[in-house]
């Protein structure tokens, strides 16, 4: 049965649904896996931690590590692994803190180039599917420790680690603006300058009736998204044809580049045959034939703790019985500190290697005030992906300013550490994945119904919402999407990954399913496992799990 799971959360991968695991070599010592389990019901259709741990015993001996990305928590012990692992976990469908992109990829480098390492060590890295937040860190060391290229880079991930047709292996458009970032930071000497920002306004074109717009950040290490203002009726200003420039507007107002698109006119009056949600965080401002240009500015500060921010909006319309009808979703990040020396809007030259350099930036030139602009199509959709809904807006522009300053800690200058320096490491996230139903919450949002629920407007939610009363079914739901098209890949690229108990057997070799019912009409799946065709679930009395005990015991702890 366990077997049979995995073929169906599996899906397309390329995997074997009893020998096999799914993981890919990125390069010769670069291995990306989805994350293992321990625990029920996870491991029942997930890659059992011990059947990896024997793997790469069998393979690697003692010269392999973890570094793992998970908020949501690893869903084993670090025992498991022999304490061979690194922690450095943010929420799924996200970018990390940048903060975490210096000790990240010092802490890699040390481990394959440092004074104490060895020829063959292996860097092994995990998230949940082993794609986005996997991908992200893989292509950062590459172009920051390798001197690879970003187009270099993300195309070596995508070819080992996607099937043919289903998209790129670091997809989530937030995510490929962080790879950006790593490459202009590599590029001018490493150096990070976080600071405390304040947001200014909010400029959106086109805005759509019934949208709620929330600004979020990221704290406790990255490990946790939160909600610092959802805007509300007394924040926005529409702007008519008439209104290039608000009233008392301040200077900000002129940050806003010569590109930026022309206020449209638009009705204010709303339409009583267009219903929309009632509570005053949602828009009510134009229908939809007459989006309207939207100016908001808080009426209070919004100080984010760190650069890194986030502009997620949600549209809903007024159902029935408590409910809402969620029509839109989609939300962004950027980092006000690479924004203001490289931004997104001027396109990067991939083309040129990350090993050309340029000074570094310093605190006393650096921008206090900038304006990140995008389109509606560019930002990012339900749990990272494209789908985002119906419109809700054209454009966006976000004002900000860095807080002064005026007393210690609020800039912090961040480089990489030096060879043979500590490296500091996150702290890992509860491995029982109690963290779970909590990451769910705070991440989730989807189309269609919803409760009409005023408290979820003090929670960020950029993913989907998600029913957790059976978790097991909710964690097999969010990883399925997850990881659409994923294959595995040998070391020097071959698809074809030689099982250590059976040669004959390849790890990444697919397992169809034909949803035809067998000769026995009991509705039982007939399943291909590219050997021969079986009757699941009873198994072929002559294939082993990938728990074998057969594999040479090689365990070890680090020198």
């Amino acid at each position: 049965m366990a077997s049979l799971l995995r073929s169906i959360v599996a899906g397309p991968r390329s995997r074997h649904p009893e020998a096999g695991l799914d993981l890919c070599y990125v390069t010769d010592n670069i291995i990306a896996t989805s994350g293992p389990s321990s625990t029920y019901p996870q491991r029942a259709y997930r890659n059992p931690t011990d059947a990896l741990v024997k793997f790469l015993d069998y393979k690697h001996g003692t010269k392999w590590a973890i570094w793992e990305f998970r908020a949501e928590g690893t869903g084993y012990p670090d025992s498991e692994v022999y304490n061979r692992i690194k922690h450095f976990p943010w929420p799924d469908h996200h970018p990390p803190p940048f903060a975490l992109i210096p000790n990240i990829m010092a802490s890699m480098r040390d481990w394959l180039k440092g004074p104490e390492s060895e020829k063959g060590r292996t860097i092994v890295v995990h998230c949940k599917a082993g794609k986005g937040r996997s991908g992200t860190s893989a292509c950062s060391y590459l172009i920051s420790e390798e001197g690879w290229t970003v187009e270099d880079a993300l195309t070596r991930f995508t070819s080992r680690r996607m099937r043919s047709g289903f998209g790129s292996g670091v997809s989530i458009p937030s995510q490929l603006r962080w790879v950006d970032y790593v490459d202009w930071w590599t590029r001018h000497g490493k150096v990070y300058i976080d600071r405390q920002i304040e947001l200014l306004e909010v400029h959106v074109w086109g805005l759509r009736d019934g949208v709620k717009v929330t600004v979020a950040g990221y704290v406790e290490e990255g490990k946790v998204i939160k909600t610092f203002h959802t805007f509300d009726k007394q924040e926005r200003m529409v702007m008519d044809v008439d209104s290039q420039k608000i009233a008392n507007s301040a200077s900000v107002s002129d940050h806003l580049s010569e590109k930026a698109l022309p206020l449209q006119g638009s009705n204010c009056q709303n339409d009583p045959s267009h219903p929309s949600y009632s509570s005053s965080i949602y828009s009510r401002v134009a229908h939809e034939s007459d989006a309207a240009a939207v100016l908001f500015r808080p009426e209070r500060p919004i100080v984010l703790p760190t650069s890194d921010i986030n502009i997620d909006f949600e549209r809903r319309n007024k159902a029935t019985y408590g409910l809402t009808m969620v029509t839109s979703v989609a939300h962004v990040w950027f980092n006000a500190f690479f924004e203001s020396q490289h931004p997104s809007t001027s396109p990067p030259d991939y083309r040129t290697p990350s090993v050309t350099k340029a000074d570094p930036p310093s605190a006393d030139t650096l921008p206090d005030s900038g304006v990140f602009e995008i389109n509606w199509e560019a930002m990012d959709g339900i749990k990272g992906s494209a789908r985002k809904g119906t419109r809700a807006l054209d454009r966006l522009a976000v004002v900000w300013r860095a807080i002064p300053e005026t007393k210690a800690g609020l800039m912090k200058i961040i480089t990489e550490p030096s060879v043979g320096q500590p490296v500091p490491e996150s702290k890992a996230a509860d491995w029982k994945n109690a963290n779970l139903k909590s990451a769910a919450e705070t991440l989730g949002k989807d189309l269609g119904l919803g409760t009409e629920n005023p408290s979820s407007a003090n929670v960020s939610k950029a993913s989907s919402t998600t029913d957790l009363s059976n978790t097991a079914l909710a964690a097999g739901r969010i990883d399925s999407d997850s990881e659409a098209g994923v294959k595995a890949h040998g070391p020097e690229g071959e698809e074809d990954i030689p099982h250590p108990d059976h040669p004959a057997i390849s790890i990444s070799e697919p397992a169809s399913i034909d949803h035809s019912l067998s000769s026995v009409d009991d509705g039982t799946p007939n399943v291909d496992l590219g050997i021969e065709k079986m009757r699941s679930p009873i198994p072929d009395p002559g294939m082993k799990s990938a728990n074998t005990q057969d594999l040479p015991d090689t365990h070890g702890q680090l020198p």
